[in-house]
């Protein structure tokens, strides 16, 4: 009858365990798609995604991504194709210069407060080394953030 007892509060224990367990799992699933789940679209908030994840929030889709979905620049319909989806994550080649150049650095591209229709003029540039800048005025000017 012992034995009995043992291996049933055994048996309790470990289902206790593993079913807490899976309840963590499911709590931090749960926090991921929220994430993953958040549009940010303006400037600071996505500056300061990028800053903490060193990419992206996946709102962002490139111009390749859109295409194959149906997307055509001309018709401005990319909330038709990819709803809740901007343009971003292409590289940006700085062919004018003024951004800082160093050896290995590569520019990525992204549209910013993007709703619907064309495309703005409003961008934010960041590299792969972790440097943000913004434009509003398509690519004219850029300013640190």
């Amino acid at each position: 009858m012992l034995k009995l007892w043992k291996w049933l509060c055994t048996v309790l224990i470990l289902g206790l365990a593993v079913g807490l367990s899976g309840c963590a799992l499911i709590a931090d699933q749960e926090n991921t798609n929220s994430q993953k789940t958040a549009v940010l679209t303006g400037f600071n908030e996505v500056a300061e995604y990028i800053s903490k994840h060193g990419k992206l929030p996946d709102n962002f889709i490139t111009k390749n991504e859109a295409r194959k979905l149906g997307w055509e620049p001309q018709k401005g319909n990319l909330p038709e194709v990819a709803p809740g989806k901007s343009i971003g994550g292409d590289v940006f080649r700085n062919r004018e210069g003024l951004l800082p150049k160093k050896n290995g650095r590569i520019w990525y591209e992204a549209d910013i407060n993007y709703k619907k229709g064309t495309r703005g003029s409003d961008r934010i540039v960041f590299s792969n080394d972790g440097l943000i800048y913004k434009t509003t005025d398509h690519y004219k000017t850029f300013t640190p953030m």
